[in-house]
C-alpha cells in the first residue's frame, strides 16, 4: 500500500479508514492497542525451576570425552529456564551453567562487555582463572569475578577436573544491546603470576569466617548473610547464606531476579505454590516478584546471586513480605 499523504489520512472518514493507514508509516493507535503496555503488578512471566548437579555431572562426564577446548570456546551446560519460547536465559537478566574443564586443559582467554562470575563446587589443586594477567587459584567453594571488559580463561594443571558455575548478566546485555566480544591476541595467558591477594577472588576459607562472625539477618529473608562487595558486579550483587538446621526464612517477593547454588546442606526451596528440595551444587531460579522462602534440614548454604543493583539503579528494585 502507498504511503497515505497527510490530506487522506485527515479525509479519513472513520477508523475502519485511519487504522490501515497508520500501519503503513508506522504509527499505532494508542488508544486501540489489543493489550495494555502498563499494569499494575509485574508479570510473572520466567518459572521457578531447579537444576540439579548430579544430573549435570553426569552430561558433563560425557561432553568431557566428546568435547574439547579446540572445538568449543567453553564445556558447558547453560541452564535454561523452561519458559516457552526460551532458548538461553536462566532467569530475565542472568544466565548460569556448569562449566567443567579436564586435567591438562585450557580455556582460551577472551573478554566481553556481560559481567560474570564463577562459584566453584569441585576443583583440585592446579585449577585456575586467569584475569587481567593475575593467575587465580580456584578451589571448591570459591568464588571469582570476571568483570566487565576484563580478560579471562581458565586452566587445569591438576590431575582431577574441576567444575565450577558460572553466572553472567548476558541476557540484559542482550536486552540493551551493548555486547562486544574479544579473544586474547595471544590466545592464553600462560605467563601470568598467580596471586592470592585480589579483589577478584573470595577463598571460602575467608567466607567461613565471616559467616561464623556475622549475626542473622532481621529481616529473616536472608539467614545469617554477608555480601561480596558493594556490590561485586555493576550489575550483580553476591551473598552466601547460612541457614540453621530447620528454620525457615521469611517469606518475600522482590522485583529483583535471583539464582541461588547450593554451597553445603541439602533442604528446600518454596517459590509461589512449588517446594524444590535440593543438595549440595543444585541451583533455583527465583525470577521477578515471586515469593520464596528456605528451609535446611540439618543447616545449609547458599550463594545467592541477583540483579538488584542493576534494578536498584534503575529506580525498579521493590521488595516486600510476602
Amino acid at each position: 500500500m502507498t504511503a497515505p499523504t497527510p490530506e487522506a489520512l485527515a479525509r479519513s472518514g472513520t477508523l475502519d479508514d485511519l487504522y490501515p493507514q497508520l500501519a503503513t508509516i508506522g504509527l499505532g493507535a494508542g488508544w486501540a492497542k489489543p493489550t495494555p503496555s502498563l499494569w499494575p503488578l509485574p508479570h510473572k512471566t520466567f518459572k521457578p525451576f531447579h537444576w540439579r548437579y548430579d544430573q549435570a555431572k553426569g552430561a558433563l562426564d560425557a561432553a568431557g570425552r566428546l568435547i574439547n577446548t579446540e572445538l568449543a570456546e567453553r564445556r558447558n551446560l547453560i541452564l535454561i529456564n523452561p519458559l516457552e519460547g526460551n532458548t538461553y536465559a536462566s532467569t530475565r537478566t542472568l544466565v548460569a551453567a556448569y562449566q567443567m574443564i579436564m586435567p591438562g586443559e585450557k580455556a582460551r582467554s577472551h573478554r566481553h562487555t556481560p559481567n560474570a562470575l564463577r562459584l566453584v563446587l569441585d576443583a583440585a589443586d592446579g585449577a585456575y582463572t586467569t584475569v587481567n594477567g593475575a593467575r587465580l587459584p580456584m578451589a571448591a567453594n570459591d568464588v571469582v569475578l570476571t568483570p566487565n571488559w576484563c580478560w579471562h580463561g581458565h586452566g587445569n594443571d591438576g590431575k582431577e577436573r574441576a567444575i565450577w558455575l558460572d553466572f553472567l548478566d548476558v541476557p540484559l546485555v542482550h536486552l540493551l544491546d551493548p555486547m562486544f566480544f574479544e579473544p586474547h591476541p595471544r590466545d592464553f595467558e600462560d605467563d601470568a603470576p598467580e596471586t592470592l591477594n585480589s579483589p577478584l577472588l573470595f577463598p571460602w576459607r575467608t567466607t567461613e569466617r565471616r559467616l561464623a562472625e556475622t549475626a542473622p539477618d532481621p529481616t529473616g529473608r536472608h539467614g545469617i548473610e554477608i555480601e561480596f562487595g558493594q556490590p561485586a558486579l555493576d550489575t550483580v550483587a553476591l551473598y552466601m547464606m547460612r541457614l540453621v538446621p530447620g528454620a525457615a526464612t521469611t517469606p518475600y517477593r522482590t522485583t529483583a531476579n535471583t539464582l541461588y547454588a547450593v554451597v553445603e546442606g541439602e533442604g528446600t526451596t518454596t517459590i509461589e505454590d512449588q517446594e524444590f528440595r535440593w543438595a549440595r551444587g543444585d541451583v533455583i531460579a527465583a525470577p521477578s516478584w515471586h515469593t520464596q522462602s528456605h528451609r535446611a534440614r540439618d543447616g545449609a548454604v547458599l550463594f545467592r546471586v541477583t540483579d538488584e543493583p542493576a534494578m536498584s539503579r534503575l529506580g525498579f528494585l521493590r521488595s516486600e513480605a510476602a
